[in-house]
């Protein structure tokens, strides 16, 4: 028998590329790859790259090199460049890089296997040549579902699902999802967390002036709610407590499937499948927002009242530069209506300052809002050119020292605003889901409010034995920062079933 092959995926970037790179591992699993958590124990080094911004660049970057430098110490052979980075420079990376053995593009991810095994084999497979994907879908969101274009994280055609089932093992190993029907995608668990990420979607359609992601993700295209649904109840079976749904735009999820509140049906649903604790829903546009949707997010049992609204800025002319749409009073005002129904409904966003054109008087509207916002986690980056975008195209750029001051001005204010609204949450009482247990830092946990990495944590004091996935009933004592300090009440929700 030829020794087994293996394989070790290093992740950087966000949710969407952690479910790309268990796609992989499942494809690969399943044509007999062995996969291993350390590089320096695999044959292959896969990089799943994020090309978001600079600093996201230069991380996934450095981790090529660092896998790399592998070769030299180890039994690792070849180190492989996957995911956004890739996808939006291929030979372009590959030139600048010639450290990587390959530079691999989303329609590669079908036939991952046979790309590993030629470049492990010391064979060369030609380096992406990068395209904008939005001119690969039709324009008529109506008519992409039919359309055969590789989506990372989505179910494949029927025959590419076929192939899978047939070329898998009787006796797939542990953890990994079988192909379910001709659209379901192999998947694979690369971690034990309790929380995992399932794709609604791909591409964007919106055409923020700042953002290149739909010219390497593409247009919008939703995936099928059984799909959907197929993918959650196998994570829960795996003993996932809380599923987070991501895209690039959760609330344009089913206009092409011609039904625009297909998430509010398909909440509910999910919310009903056995053994999950929470389903979690990220990245919702505010000039997207309905009633609806707001009416499903904060009374459905089991769905988190919790609201990751991507504002941006708020000062009108920013925005319209940005193209994009609202200004400070409507985003307080959206705040309101949401908070009307849930008033310990989470919220948290993203800010650029320094954008082009911005003034000290958009500064002072942006600080406005987040004074009036009480959000519960800020992220706050410098704006810098990315290629390709309308906006490097702009005029009356910012001085680069000006938009760091304005950075440092607006993060420390994010800071001290997010403190305060943590200490709001004094004296709360928050179901709070067990993440994880060490001698370290004790029994850590999150609320409904707080997404995975993102948006701080809940400290849990007990005297009782909590095990990762245990869903506890604990009040708020004391914050530090964005953190929670909270004691676990009672029996804490706790049951033997929970933890399982």
């Amino acid at each position: 028998m030829p020794e087994r092959r293996t394989v070790a995926l290093v992740t950087l970037g966000c949710a969407r590329n952690e479910v790309d790179s268990e796609e992989l591992a499942g494809r690969l699993a399943a044509d007999g790859w062995d996969l291993v958590e350390d590089a320096a124990d695999a044959d292959v080094a896969v990089v799943n790259t994020c090309g978001f911004v600079e600093a996201a660049k230069k991380d996934s970057v450095d981790a090529l090199l660092e896998a790399n430098d592998l070769k030299d110490q180890g039994r690792t052979q070849a180190v492989v460049a996957v995911g956004c980075m890739a996808e939006r420079y291929g030979k372009e990376l590959a030139q600048a890089l010639p450290e990587a053995d390959g530079v691999l593009g989303f329609d590669d991810y079908a036939d991952i296997s046979d790309r590993l095994q030629t470049i492990l084999s010391g064979g060369v497979h030609a380096s992406h040549t990068p395209r904008d994907r939005r001119k690969l879908l039709p324009i008529s969101p109506a008519a992409r579902q039919s359309a055969d274009v590789a989506l990372p994280g989505h179910a494949q055609d029927a025959q590419d699902a076929q192939d899978a089932q047939e070329t898998a093992p009787a006796d797939l190993p542990e953890g990994l999802a079988p192909a379910s029907g001709p659209r379901a995608p192999l998947r694979r668990r690369l971690g034990s967390n309790p929380v995992a990420s399932v794709k609604l979607a791909s591409g964007c359609d919106r055409r923020c002036s700042f953002c290149a992601i739909p010219s390497f993700r593409g247009s919008f295209i939703s995936r099928r709610p059984s799909d959907v649904l197929s993918e959650t109840r196998w994570l829960a079976e795996q003993g996932v407590k809380e599923v987070m749904l991501v895209s690039e735009n959760n609330t344009s999820y089913g206009k092409d499937l011609g039904d625009i509140r297909l998430l509010e049906t398909l909440l509910p649903e999910l919310a009903a499948v056995d053994g999950l604790e929470r389903i979690r829903v990220s990245y919702l546009q505010p000039a997207e927002m309905r009633p609806g949707l707001i009416d499903v997010l904060t009374s459905t049992e089991k769905v988190a009242p919790y609201f990751d609204l991507s504002f941006q800025h708020s000062a009108p002319g920013v925005l319209r530069a940005m193209r994009r749409f609202g200004d400070t009073d409507r985003f307080l005002e959206l705040l309101d209506q949401i908070r009307a129904k849930a008033p310990q409904a989470g919220a948290r966003s993203n800010f650029i300052v320094g954008f082009p054109g911005e003034t000290e008087a958009d500064v002072a509207e942006l600080e406005r809002f987040l004074a009036g916002a009480r959000l519960d986690a800020i992220g706050v980056f410098g704006y810098s050119d990315e290629d390709g975008t309308e906006a490097a195209t702009y005029e009356h750029k910012v001085d680069p020292d000006v938009v760091a001051e304005r950075l440092a001005h607006i993060s420390r204010l994010a800071e001290e605003l997010t403190a305060q609204r943590a200490e709001e949450r004094l004296g709360e009482t928050l179901e709070v889901l067990v993440d994880r247990v060490d001698e370290e830092d004790g029994v850590i946990g999150r609320a409904a409010h707080q997404a995975p990495e993102t948006d701080g944590q809940v400290l849990l004091t007990t005297d009782r034995e909590l095990v990762p996935g245990r869903m506890v009933t604990a009040k708020v004592v004391a914050t530090e920062g964005v953190d929670l300090i909270a004691e676990v009440l009672g029996d804490g929700g706790c049951t033997e079933e929970a933890g399982r």
